[in-house]
């Protein structure tokens, strides 16, 4: 008769060293191990992880594919709050953790487990972002984290110890020694990691994308078109042949495609973790960094100069920090995530873009509806109803120059410059409400 054993728990089970490893110790700490794993857009060969996890002790192993819940409510949002952590980061990994950790506890709750656990390292992020949506989707959950139980630690203290454990309990791994870095991937991006930051990263460690020197000799052309910030067609042409996608998958999917084979989307960079310790990552993110550079060119034409501004500077950074430290199931995000909604309801129109060895280029935009753009009104050839003298005294009027008070007391004139300059861009707002027919 078998020993009872300590309760179910459900693993965030990738195939990898680290799970592959943890999933093995909880089976000898004595619990029965259900495996977890999310699809995400990953290159993987998700049957035979399952075979695998099944053959070194697993109970079960439940794949659920959620790409869709990925692309529509964690990518999208991001693309139309031009998200990013300390400029150049494109939270491909932050973006991920939120469906994987709903999908995750889901799971849990079928499968009638008291616990959840996970392989993510003691020094990083990761550890955060999941806890942070286990605890907020079941605040009862316990949750197991193998890396920051000293029993685990002290007996594998580096990846070299797990690497010798797994050749002991005959599980196999593609991690090696000599090739020891930690890779994450999804639909969005993939990541390696180094720790030396003047290390080249060696040519295998890009996965997704092709050398830049690598790539075709010819540009690619395609055009985007986004309904209220949100990509819902992209246009390209393949084999001679004019192609349209608009499913939201299928377009992320063929972004990438497109992205990939032209070597667009490769960063190297040096970022702050939440818990306080800088790390290096290489981090390649094709179709999103390009649907984002679209979106911000985009707005450009589309969106209110203090609109705009506000977000930039409120918005954006806060939303892409809420990601990167793991408070995606939060009020904060629920009120900034109703911010964007409302800045992007005229963020309508196309941008035709091209892609050429691992540059990205904007060819031209177009507005769909109204416009805030006037071509007359920019022109210098023609008035185009705009009154120069206006500027003239507008800038009177603010001058900071006036080395008395009568000086910098606005006259008549000034001030009705000031007042005409500043009512430019009210004056386009309204006429695009009339125009849509929306009362202010």
């Amino acid at each position: 008769m078998a020993p009872p054993t300590k309760g179910k728990v459900c693993l965030a089970y990738s195939g990898g060293l680290d799970t592959s490893c943890i999933l093995v110790w909880l089976k000898e700490q004595g619990y029965d191990v259900i495996c977890f794993m999310a699809d995400v857009g990953q290159e993987e060969d998700f049957e035979a992880a399952r075979q695998k996890a099944l053959k070194i002790g697993a109970k079960k192993c439940v794949i659920e594919n959620i790409k869709q819940d990925f692309v529509v409510n964690l990518c999208w949002p991001a693309i139309q709050a031009n998200a990013h952590y300390e400029n150049v980061y494109l939270l491909g990994t932050s973006l991920a953790r939120p469906v994987i950790a709903r999908a995750q506890i889901k799971v849990a709750k079928e499968e009638g487990c008291f616990a959840v656990s996970h392989g993510c390292t003691g020094k990083g992020n990761d550890q955060i972002r999941f806890e942070h949506a286990f605890y907020a989707l079941q605040p009862d959950i316990k949750v197991i984290a193998p890396w920051r139980n000293p029993e685990f630690y002290n007996r594998f203290p580096g990846r070299d110890a797990l690497l010798d454990y797994a050749a002991e309990s005959a599980i196999p791994v593609e991690s090696t020694k000599a090739k020891p870095w930690s890779m994450d991937e999804n639909l969005a991006h993939e990541t390696g990691i180094l720790e030396n930051p003047d290390t080249t990263p060696p040519a295998d460690m890009w996965k997704l994308t092709i050398d830049p020197l690598k790539a075709p000799d010819k540009p690619e052309h395609f055009t985007v078109e986004f309904t209220q910030g949100i990509p819902t067609q992209l246009e390209y042409i393949a084999n001679g042949e004019n192609k349209a996608v608009t499913e939201p998958v299928e377009l992320f999917t063929t972004a990438n495609a497109i992205a990939r084979r032209n070597g667009v989307g490769r960063i190297d960079i040096m970022e702050n973790r939440y818990i306080g310790i800088k790390s290096r990552g290489c981090y390649e993110t094709p179709g999103l960094s390009m649907l984002r550079a679209a979106h911000i060119d985009l707005e450009g034409l589309v969106l209110d100069r203090e609109v705009r501004a506000l977000r930039d500077q409120f918005v954006t950074i806060s939303y892409g920090r809420i990601l990167y430290y793991g408070l995606y199931f939060s009020p904060e995000r629920e009120f900034l995530h109703a911010s964007i909604i409302k800045s992007q309801e005229n963020v309508n129109g196309r941008v035709r873009c091209m892609v050429y060895k691992g540059g990205f280029w904007i060819e031209g935009r177009s507005a769909k509806g109204s416009s805030l753009y006037d071509m007359s009104e920019s022109s210098m050839d023609e008035l185009g109803g705009f009154q120069p003298s206006d500027a003239s005294v507008s800038s009177q009027a603010t001058s900071p120059q006036a080395t008395s008070p009568q000086e910098a007391i606005l006259t008549l004139e000034s001030l009705q410059g000031f007042i005409a300059v500043n009512a430019i861009r009210l004056k386009k707002y309204g006429k695009m409400k009339q125009e849509a027919g929306e009362t202010m």
